[in-house]
């Protein structure tokens, strides 16, 4: 059996410039972090007496052969590999899809990162994110970018600078423990209990960017032209070791990003941030993920368990993490063949 643990992310600037409607006309960065909540992927060798592939996540599959699977990132990792042996294949994670933690990105790295185990095959992280990459933009058409693929990938706190190319330059971003410690006491993160799936908030931001002739052409692009460069003023801010900076510079971005479309956020989280920057020094938030509700993220200098119990009673928990300084990578490989090479 073969298992891996694969880090969910936390964009911290530049999200939205790294969909291909944009970085091919104005190139892409995003800043972001990976965090100490996961995607396990499971794969195992099914007995020759049981010759079915079977596909659990929240729904279970049994088929004979992998064309028939529904899962589409399944589906079409295990296509690319050609791996048709009868495998068991199962997915357990941390946290709920469709929650803007970049669930489907952890998936396919993770999915694949077996599968190079399994194969015995070798993988670098900048193989294996182009490879999830290939499935989710290119094979399935996802309106998705490629801050989640990279971000599983590698792990850590990374600088992703996008060309027009589509190549990604990858930049790991030094941060001490001092200054992590602050992120994680004043940047609260809170579930909002609403899982919605962001592919029409992004299909839409692809849409108004790509197509010059649509109303809100001018807007979006404005805003993911100031979100780009946001993102380096947040990088910025953290090389300065100025976090109350990175939060004002967070407000701003809730700002463009709410401009953006109606779907990105939701009026009673926007009633709630206006309330908690009055009562509870908030100085700044963000929606993680594209919008439409998931996670917020609120910073205050020194209010933060009258914040907790603030979003608790209005059904909001706050949700503990760590930055996860490791990538995708195999916890457990129980090969059928070890004991017999050991013998042997």
């Amino acid at each position: 059996m073969i298992v891996t643990r694969t880090p969910f992310r936390i964009t911290l600037g530049g999200g939205g410039t790294d969909l291909p409607s944009f970085y091919r006309e104005h190139g892409g960065y995003v800043f972001t972090m990976a965090i100490n909540k996961y995607m396990y992927i499971f794969i195992n060798r099914r007995p020759v007496a049981a010759p079915k592939i079977v596909i659990r996540y929240s729904s279970v599959e049994t088929v004979d052969v992998i064309e028939e699977i529904q899962h589409p990132l399944a589906r079409e990792a295990l296509k690319l590999h050609d791996l048709r042996e009868h495998i068991e294949l199962t997915s357990v994670a941390d946290m709920p899809a469709k929650a803007g933690l970049g669930s489907s990105g952890a998936y396919t790295v993770g999915l694949l990162t077996a599968i190079h185990a399994f194969k015995r095959l070798p993988v670098a992280p900048q193989q294996v994110a182009e490879e999830a990459c290939r499935i989710e933009i290119d094979i399935l058409k996802e309106p998705v970018g490629k801050q989640d693929q990279y971000i599983a990938a590698y792990g850590g706190f990374q600088e992703l600078d996008i060309g027009k190319d589509g190549k990604v330059t990858v930049t790991p971003v030094p941060v001490d423990f001092v200054t992590v410690n602050e992120l994680v006491s004043k940047a609260r993160m809170y579930y909002t209990g609403v899982q919605r799936s962001a592919t029409a908030v992004l299909k839409s931001q692809n849409e108004a960017v790509a197509k010059k002739a649509r109303a809100d052409h001018a807007q979006v692009l404005e805003s993911l032209l100031k979100i780009k460069e946001l993102g380096r003023e947040i990088r910025a801010a953290f090389a300065q070791k100025d976090l109350d900076r990175f939060a004002v510079l967070m407000d701003r971005h809730w700002m463009y990003k709410r401009a953006m479309s109606p779907g990105i956020s939701l009026s009673v989280l926007d009633e709630l941030y206006d309330q908690v920057k009055k009562e509870y020094g908030v100085l700044g938030g963000k929606i993680i993920g594209a919008g439409g509700g998931g996670f917020v993220m609120l910073y205050t200098p020194n209010a933060g368990r009258e914040l907790d119990e603030f979003m608790a009673g209005h059904g909001m928990p706050r949700i503990s993490y760590f930055p996860s300084m490791q990538g995708t990578k195999v916890v457990s490989d129980m090969s059928p063949f070890d004991d017999f090479d050991a013998v042997r």
